[in-house]
């Protein structure tokens, strides 16, 4: 599951690429520094010492986010409407977009049915393999693109009606209401997962995205890196151990009988025990356990993210305003380190790493992940799906100097111009700030041989491609930061990031071209494999060879370019063994035939196919892909 937590700071941007800019800049002027607080020109340079908390992950370290108030009044009446806080909603209080007004939605032969009675809502299901069930909403999670519920069985739909089973287990229901299409869709089809059989209830919901969605002690979420490998997993996690080792942050330990009694409290918070005598390995253990159990609503700091899951407990500096929030995790039982030779840990590196504890994603139980790695490989590569855009950043080039917060203000929702406006040429002043050499016209002609005007001179188009796939039926950028000339991306992914804008240039020709103007030399063998033919386009081979989240891109940007030539290979897609490379495959059908045909992605496969069939004759005859195995389940919640 994504592991969502943002870091909330604010950096100014350049006025010219970012119109917000001046507003982030003026309210950073009432914001108390937090340790190491930096202009963004030196947030590279090693974080400064400042006053700072001693403690900020401990149940007793958070104040509240209404702390915050009174002295950072318009960043706090900003996240009050912002997606972070609106994370997780209880249903009384939430504005719902998800009509719940009797109407059915069909999934194959099953059928959820969404009623309300007063403020109460329900989801009626009846199924063929997996019985009929009433469940009463207890929890929106969501809605900046859709909103996903979790809620508890119950035998009416009256106000006082009984609960089936425990009432600490809210579990999550298997449909999602999807903004951009106003309709329903089945939960887990936003990644890559495998076709499900039917309408049935999910994980628990306090065993799994809890810690990500909600405001909770960080302190748990150190666990698993403190006791190392074997530990348990869990969502809401740090990130290191999904890092190469070169860039992991290292948890040392500096008084155990004091990390073990806080472990202790805190399960003793939760309702358990920690068995006596128990050394720091066996505590953590028992601790990521009982926590994984007990963990339930009302153990919450905040519902929603609220602001000290960013910015760390906050009730020292609440007390005494001069002393600064962290970033980084502090406790006088633990510090943290940097790898060996890594240098000191910067300003930037601290915010990504608040991003990364959740955006880290690798959640679905899909095998693959970007530059030819595997998600429980040595050292996985990049995500390629949405909500891991933090720890794609950590592997990347600028993940030192750049923060987040560069280009997104996580106290209200993006501005989509403001991000347009940095895939502009204008835009590239955001990376010259770093890299003056490239600040001027001819200086990136030279440098992108293209022209410095054109999509082909904007840093973040070559840099940051469009690769991963959005929570929308889209792509977006790829927040990895290096180049397209990178041997591990030419000859460890499909397709060449060159050909997401020449749809129709070979890819011996692209690969050619990148030799002749960078310098390089690539495996012909490794291409022929990915590849075959090399003197085909890159994105109608990878239709035909790629593995899924690779056909996934190469199906979106031949619709993008309009290559109705792609038509038939694109339609063959619709029978692919995840569902959310069918829902791309439709989208770009009828964005290449230029209208809707009326293809049904709620039904079974042989209808999907037949009614493919007859929207593209020339596609027949379509066969289903061969099942594609999953990776294993690391918990209960991994769609």
């Amino acid at each position: 599951m994504r592991r969502a937590l943002t870091a909330l700071a604010t950096v100014s941007l350049a006025v010219v690429v970012v119109r917000g800019a001046a507003r982030a800049e003026a309210d950073s002027r009432d914001i108390a520094p937090d340790a190491g607080a930096s202009t963004e020109a030196d947030a590279g340079l090693p974080a400064k010492e400042n006053p700072v908390v001693r403690s900020n992950i401990l149940r007793a370290d958070y104040a509240g986010s209404e702390s915050c108030r009174s002295c950072h009044k318009s960043l706090y009446d900003d996240w009050l409407g912002s997606p972070m806080r609106r994370m997780t909603r209880l249903p009384a209080t939430a504005q719902i977009r998800a009509p719940f007004d009797g109407r059915t939605w069909k999934f194959k032969g099953d059928e959820a049915r969404f009623e309300q009675k007063g403020t109460a809502r329900f989801v009626r299901l009846h199924t063929q393999r997996f019985g009929n069930h009433l469940y009463r909403i207890t929890r929106l999670i969501g809605g900046r693109t859709r909103e996903d519920f979790a809620g508890v069985e119950v035998t009416d739909s009256k106000p006082d009606a009984a609960i089936i089973g425990d009432a600490h287990d809210e579990v999550i229901l298997p449909v999602s209401y999807f903004f951009e299409t106003a309709s329903f869709r089945l939960k887990g089809y936003s990644v890559m997962v495998r076709e499900r059989p039917g309408l049935k209830a999910g994980a628990v919901w306090n065993q799994s995205c809890v810690l990500c969605h909600n405001t909770a002690p960080a302190f748990p979420a150190l666990w698993g890196a403190l006791l190392g490998k074997g530990a348990p997993s869990y969502q809401g996690e740090v990130v290191d151990a999904l890092l190469p080792k070169t860039r992991r942050w290292r948890l040392q330990v500096t008084d155990a009988n004091a990390l073990t009694a806080a472990v202790a409290d805190e399960v003793h918070h939760l309702g358990g025990t920690i068995d006596p005598p128990a050394g720091a390995p066996a505590c953590l253990r028992q601790g990521i356990i009982e926590m994984r159990q007990r963990l339930g609503a009302q153990h919450l700091l905040e519902i929603g993210i609220g602001c000290e899951v960013c910015h760390g407990g906050c009730r020292e500096h609440v007390q005494q305003p001069r002393v600064a929030t962290s970033y980084q995790p502090r406790s006088p039982f633990l510090s943290v380190q940097p790898a060996p030779g890594h240098g000191p840990i910067t300003r930037a590196e601290e915010i990504n790493r608040a991003c990364a504890r959740c955006h880290q994603v690798l959640f679905s139980r899909y095998p693959f992940t970007w530059e030819g790695g595997r998600r429980h490989g040595v050292s996985p590569g990049g995500s390629a799906t949405n909500s891991g855009e933090a720890r794609d950043m950590l592997l990347g080039g600028c993940s030192r100097a750049m923060a987040c917060t560069t280009c997104h203000d996580p106290h209200r929702n993006d501005d989509p111009d403001d991000l347009a406006a940095l895939a502009t040429p204008a835009g590239n002043a955001t990376c010259t700030k770093c890299h003056p050499a490239y600040a001027g016209r001819e200086a990136v002609r030279a440098h992108a041989h293209h022209d410095p005007d054109a999509a082909g001179g904007v840093c973040i188009n070559c840099h940051m491609p469009r690769k991963n796939l959005a929570l929308t039926y889209t792509l977006g950028r790829y927040h990895r930061i290096g180049s397209p000339t990178e041997r591990a991306r030419v000859e460890g992914d499909r397709p060449l990031e060159c050909a997401l804008c020449h749809a129709r240039k070979s890819a011996e020709e692209l690969v050619s071209t990148m030799e002749r103007w960078w310098g390089k030399r690539y495996n012909r063998q490794i291409l022929q494999t990915l590849y075959g033919d090399l003197q085909k386009p890159p994105l109608l081979s990878t239709l035909a060879r790629g593995k899924p989240h690779e056909q996934a891109v190469a199906i979106i940007s031949l619709g993008e370019q309009s290559q109705g030539e792609s038509l038939p290979l694109v339609a063959r897609q619709i029978a692919n063994p995840l569902p959310l490379v069918r829902f791309l495959a439709r989208k770009t059908i009828h964005a290449l035939l230029g209208r809707d045909c009326g293809i049904d992605l709620n039904r079974s496969l042989g209808e999907i196919i037949v009614a493919t069939e007859k929207c593209v004759p020339q596609a027949a005859p379509i066969t289903p892909g061969a099942p594609m195995r999953e990776a294993p389940a690391s918990n209960p919640d991994d769609d």
